[in-house]
């Protein structure tokens, strides 16, 4: 089978710690774990000498990468955004739909649908839909464009959204005090889809109301939102007070490396989430891009409106390990948590995040620079350098 084989000489994370071990993955499992050589079912053989594997990153917040813009994206288009995100050592990933038409966001749904239920697709496995709106804040709405937020929750929107996806929208944003979000959040668990807070100018109460209906997670905390102030420390202060997961872009732009110290001392290493928020520029130069409906200029890799509001960015996954190395004097086995296992558990993907007997063989092996070497998705490999 194409999705066997043996991984030798590797340096494997395993219980929080770079350990020699060999692995045996068949039909696209991890099936055993070993100190020496052990290929007894004589599988084929990678050689991972000189080579740190780690699971496979996950990317919860994504607005596309290599020239391809989420919203615009066809069925093809996605694919070519799952195999540059394989060369970043991305082995799942939500492609983040902006707030857009209800016609533009049906099409999405139904070609997110499509690379879905496809199979294997030659990259980074397209996981679902995560919608970033409609029901946010115009206040604090970033990049999205105003004149399509939707100012009352309106549950049947979300219900035909999920029947067009196939019922593969897993991830949304919503902000707190858009009449009618609070009830709209249990009837979205029900739907299959974790909920998050963000674009909000919400205060304490209506925020912390929110994370009590069933909340679990804040979108890029510190970027889109009200600060923290001492008489009403708003969104902020729940993120960091509540047990919430909180996304962070690690790029050092949207947030000053001592805030990412900030978040990691206040939640802990195992309730911050690293994410991209890339727009079709990652990967390629300085230009004029899109981002939704929006016109995007990146220049020195910073992604802008023509107004001057920060709008995405140009990161991938790689780098961010290497900036939360740089950013928290950590190793990759502290740090890659980020955006392994974090992702995973909020998710609730109980065979992602992780290497250990029985978990999906998603994999990235990394050089000594932390450079992705090889890429492996359900037990095939997808990039090697």
């Amino acid at each position: 089978m194409d999705n066997s084989f043996y991984l030798k000489n590797g340096s494997v994370l395993w219980n929080g710690a770079f350990t020699p071990l060999d692995m045996a993955v068949e039909d696209g499992h991890i099936t055993a774990l070993s100190r020496g050589h052990h290929n007894e079912k004589g599988l084929p053989e990678v050689d991972a000498a000189g080579l740190r594997v780690l699971p496979g990153f996950l990317a919860l917040h994504t607005h596309g990468a290599a020239g391809v813009d989420v919203n615009a994206a066809d069925a093809e288009g996605l694919r070519t955004i799952g195999r540059f995100f394989a060369s970043q050592g991305v082995t799942g990933w939500l492609c983040s739909v902006l707030t857009d038409t209800p016609e533009q966001t049906l099409w999405c749904m139904e070609q997110a649908r499509q690379v879905i239920e496809g199979g294997p697709c030659g990259g980074a496995a397209l996981l679902g839909v995560h919608l970033e709106g409609p029901c946010l804040s115009s206040e604090y709405k970033g990049a999205m464009p105003e004149h399509l937020l939707m100012h009352t929750a309106d549950a049947e929107l979300f219900a035909k959204y999920q029947k067009a996806s196939g019922g593969h929208v897993r991830y949304t944003t919503l902000a707190p005090e858009i009449p009618g979000v609070p009830g709209l959040i249990p009837r979205l668990n029900a739907m299959g889809i974790v909920c998050a807070m963000g674009h909000s100018g919400a205060g304490y109460d209506q925020c912390a109301a929110c994370v009590d209906a069933g909340v679990r997670s804040v979108t890029h905390l510190g970027n889109a939102m009200r600060l923290f102030h001492q008489h009403d420390p708003a969104i902020f202060g729940v993120a960091l007070e509540r047990d919430v997961y909180v996304e962070a872009i690690c790029d050092g732009r949207h947030l000053h490396p001592g805030t990412v110290r900030l978040y990691l001392k206040a939640k802990g290493y195992d309730r911050v989430v690293a994410v991209t928020d890339s727009i079709m520029a990652a990967g390629l130069p300085d230009g004029s891009y899109k981002l939704g409906v929006n016109d995007v200029i990146v220049e020195n890799g910073d992604a802008k409106l023509p107004n001057g509001v920060r709008a995405g960015s140009t990161l991938t996954m790689a780098q961010a390990l290497r900036n939360l190395m740089a950013f928290t004097g950590e190793g990759a086995e502290t740090v890659s948590r980020l955006m392994t296992a974090n992702p995973a558990r909020l998710m609730g993907w109980a065979g992602k995040g992780e290497l250990d007997v029985g978990k999906d063989a998603d994999l990235v092996l990394l050089d000594g620079d932390y450079q992705v070497a090889r890429t492996v998705v359900g037990g095939r490999t997808v990039y090697t350098r």
